[in-house]
């Protein structure tokens, strides 16, 4: 039982320290963009606005509903514009 308390003790030592350094340093926590670099017919990131790699490994994997949506606005777009 000491062991269980000590290592309790020992993480909620290090989950309130990274939680007062969040607090503290007034930065926001941020995810990743990850897998939305890969939406094909993007050339912009949605959440980091940085360029897209054409070749990206991953733009026929993405199938979220959101990229789905995306993708097929733009088509309309150059449809239109044609």
């Amino acid at each position: 039982m000491s062991t269980f308390l000590l290592a309790f003790f020992l993480l909620l030592i290090i989950v309130i320290g990274m939680s007062l350094g969040v607090l503290l340093m007034g930065k926001t926590i941020k995810g990743s963009c990850g897998g939305l670099n890969a939406i094909s017919g993007a050339d912009k990131c949605v959440v980091c606005h940085k360029d897209i790699d054409p070749d990206s490994p991953l733009r026929d994997q993405l199938q979220c509903k959101r990229a789905k949506k995306m993708l097929a606005q733009m088509e309309r777009k150059d449809s239109a514009a044609n």
